[in-house]
């Protein structure tokens, strides 16, 4: 089963596809928007489809305290907006740190702050999705 992961940024929509077996995340691609959220279902429609997506898996930003606030919400919408448009399961997995962990690791690599900027969402989309592919193997 191939599954797309998806961090909605305020900004831009990272994207990272599983391998055909769905074990193994990778970054994808990232779409800018300007809160566009139409034509943003539009280009998932077109990776599913190419793609030949099953499941799609989508960051919810929660609180610290477990609450959903305004991103939540609009995490909660693109979802309701998505399976409307786009005849797949859309499954909410907490992001909580996601984009913390995914800019450490750039860190770590001794990646460019400039670089960080244009890959963040994606390799945040790959963690989403490896840890919702790690939850469902166990």
């Amino acid at each position: 089963m191939r599954y797309l992961g998806l961090d909605l940024g305020s900004k831009t929509l990272g994207m990272a596809l599983s391998d055909p077996n769905g074990i193994i995340a990778s970054s994808y691609k990232i779409i800018r928007h300007d809160e566009e959220y139409e034509r943003l279902v539009e280009e998932v429609k077109n990776v599913v489809e190419k793609e030949k997506i099953e499941k799609i898996v989508l960051g919810l930003p929660k609180n610290m305290n477990n609450t959903i606030g305004f991103k939540g919400e609009l995490s909660y919408n693109f979802k309701q907006l998505l399976e409307s448009k786009i005849d797949r399961e859309v499954i909410l997995v907490d992001e909580r740190l996601t984009t913390k962990e995914a800019t450490n690791l750039l860190i770590k690599n001794d990646t460019s702050r400039k670089k960080r900027k244009k890959v963040i969402d994606s390799l945040a989309a790959t963690i989403i999705l490896q840890s919702y592919l790690n939850m469902i193997r166990k």
